[in-house]
């Protein structure tokens, strides 16, 4: 599993609410019928990008918002490197997205749930520190975990609920 550390509280807060930012990006992925998984790219205090899960209307299988935070990040700064930077996930990184954050040199990921299914941070394998890669990140598992971990199974007991569905996205709730 991921390292639990002591930090100092004005990183965590920091942590906090970057992580906050990245549930806002879940649940606008939930809203578009998506996996309710969202991210943010932080460095410096400034988001360089964020994004949701995109891979159903996209018709895309990379489009994870891991990816689609990363791509917009190096969009931004015009360079695929982004050195420094604090990836912030609503759910435990999957190989594909560990992968990209080691090829994109993020220096720290923090997470919200855990992924016992193909969690690549700790859970089910840890691509972001092993030692036979050439770079490796710090990972902050469990942050607003009970949160992240909500949304997700509250987004997948509507799916597989009787509840109507209106373009196969948005649930109807009768009122």
């Amino acid at each position: 599993m991921a390292e639990t550390r002591a930090l100092s509280d004005e990183q965590d807060e920091q942590d906090h609410y970057w992580m906050s930012q990245a549930l806002e990006q879940a649940r606008s992925a939930a809203y578009a019928g998506e996996v309710p998984v969202g991210a943010v790219l932080v460095h410096d205090g400034e988001i360089l990008g964020k994004g949701g899960n995109q891979s159903i209307g996209a018709c895309d299988p990379t489009a994870h918002a891991e990816i689609v935070a990363l791509r917009a990040a190096a969009a931004r700064v015009s360079n695929y490197r982004l050195t420094g930077s604090t990836l912030y996930v609503t759910l435990e990184p999957c190989p594909m997205c560990a992968g990209a954050m080691i090829h994109a040199r993020i220096a720290r990921v923090v997470f919200g749930a855990a992924d016992p299914r193909a969690g690549a941070a700790g859970t089910v394998c840890n691509l972001l520190q092993t030692n036979f890669l050439n770079h490796r990140a710090d990972v902050i598992g469990g942050l607003l975990a009970a949160e992240c971990g909500m949304l997700l199974r509250e987004f997948f007991r509507a799916r597989r609920s009787s509840l109507p569905m209106v373009d196969r996205r948005l649930p109807i709730i009768a009122g």
